[in-house]
């Protein structure tokens, strides 16, 4: 199989009929897109495939042979926001950050379609994406804002470091 990946031609060896979420995180270490449900129902693994928002989980290799497929990975860099990337820091709109990458990536492809989205459209657009911390007030706030070009990119501060600091127990495999 051969996949156009993030701007990047890709060759895979996983079976056909392995799903696009198993060789994107295994073989392909793009560790984005979660597995939740492995159902479709919850959201967290979605990309787009040319262009349009696909749960991976569902998608056998054999199906997108050919496509291009876009992560998060893809939309931006830490110093680059994608817009919606952006609206969703100012907007605090991750919690625990499970399935943001699946709502960002919904959003991504509702704004690429309909630039000025509504917010019932907004809700439209994620309907089927669960967030297991949020009541989604911020997450569909995020998406307004990225809707009505209420963002501000430049003005977020890439971490490069790791804000955890390092926890050494001694005689951990840590």
């Amino acid at each position: 199989m051969r996949l156009t990946v993030n701007g990047e031609q890709r060759d895979l060896h996983s079976p056909p009929l392995t799903s696009l979420l198993t060789a994107l995180r295994e073989e392909l270490d793009i560790t984005s897109p979660k597995a939740g449900c492995h159902q479709g129902g919850c959201g967290a693994c979605t990309v787009l495939v040319d262009g349009e928002a696909r749960r991976s989980c569902l998608v056998p290799l054999a199906a997108v042979d050919g496509a291009t497929i876009t992560t998060v990975e893809g939309l931006g860099a830490a110093d680059d926001l994608s817009p919606v990337q952006a609206a969703f820091d100012e907007h605090y709109a991750a919690q625990c950050g499970f399935c943001t990458s699946g709502f960002i990536m919904a959003a991504t492809a509702l704004l690429d379609r309909t630039p000025k989205a509504g917010r019932e459209e907004i809700l439209a657009g994620l309907s089927g994406h669960v967030c297991r911390c949020t009541g989604y007030i911020k997450i569909v706030s995020a998406v307004e804002a990225a809707a009505k070009g209420d963002v501000h990119p430049e003005k977020v501060e890439p971490s490069f470091e790791s804000e955890e600091a390092a926890v050494l127990i001694p005689g951990s495999p840590a």
